[in-house]
């Protein structure tokens, strides 16, 4: 496993000081944002981007996250696509991987609301093989489809691409109705990303991203994913990955330092248990 951190985590800081502390901060490995990449796109080159991720050696690992494919109609469905193209070019030229896809669909959803979401990921597949990127399908704990990890992995499995794996959120498996019989679905050739954190002090139906803390620094640390993992071998990126305003005015070359800690002590601890 590759301990990373997401640039998110630091959400108001720019991206060149982040990537610079991060490192500083030991951490060789992150999650990209893409509104933070985008921000420095603005100004910069795709190339200056690269030459800074170099310049700190620091590997993006994963870049997060692409909306609006799945279930979109009409001109947001155009502008949505038109952005996912874009955003393909963008990782190709940065050699990032792995996109992560929001399973954002919410509301009533109908048997031709589920085809058209079946497909539209079918399509994406497609179009991210032809530029070398998987995609990492990210359920989320409050959509109408899919809101657990056994939904997410039949559903990768129903569409039946090499391209389109499993982005597992932590945060989302614990407050949605997932289950512990679940994580047994996992296997290195399904999941195609990890995201972890660990969660404050509240009850789970009230919990939300503001409430995402360190790992193993809350109520539902994420030890009994990272046995399950361990137990696949699975040798791909878990970030850190918190959108937590408190956080947010931490210093980056603090938190990454206290990040990582609380990163590398969560894998290690649980390597060392399953051996």
């Amino acid at each position: 496993m590759r301990p990373a951190l997401s640039t998110v985590c630091s959400l108001h800081a720019p991206l060149e000081a982040i990537l610079a502390d991060y490192a500083a901060g030991h951490c060789d490995a992150v999650e990209l944002w893409l509104g933070q990449a985008e921000a420095f796109l603005e100004k910069k080159s795709p190339d200056e981007l690269k030459d800074c991720f170099a310049m700190h050696a620091v590997v993006p690992v994963v870049a997060s996250f692409q909306g609006g494919l799945l279930v979109s109609q009409g001109a947001a469905r155009r502008e949505h696509w038109q952005h996912f193209e874009k955003r393909l070019t963008l990782l190709s030229k940065l050699n990032i991987p792995v996109l992560v896809v929001a399973a954002d669909a919410f509301g009533p959803l109908g048997p031709q609301d589920l085809s058209r979401l079946s497909m539209s990921l079918a399509e994406a597949g497609k179009r991210a093989a032809d530029t070398g990127i998987k995609l990492a399908i990210e359920f989320d704990a409050h959509a109408s489809f899919p809101n657990n990890l056994q939904s997410a992995v039949a559903l990768v499995e129903d569409v039946g691409s090499p391209s389109i794996g499993l982005c597992l959120d932590w945060f989302h498996y614990t407050v949605g109705p997932s289950k512990s019989l679940d994580l047994h679905l996992l296997t290195c050739e399904n999941l195609a990303h990890v995201q972890v954190c660990d969660i404050a002090d509240v009850p789970r139906e009230m919990a939300s991203d503001s409430d995402r803390i360190l790992p193993g620094e809350g109520g539902s640390p994420p030890q009994e994913l990272v046995h399950a993992l361990v137990g696949i071998a699975y040798a791909g990126a878990v970030s850190v990955e918190l959108m937590n305003p408190q956080l947010w005015s931490v210093p980056p070359r603090q938190f990454g330092e206290i990040a990582m800690t609380a990163l590398r002590r969560v894998l290690g601890q649980a390597a060392m248990h399953s051996g």
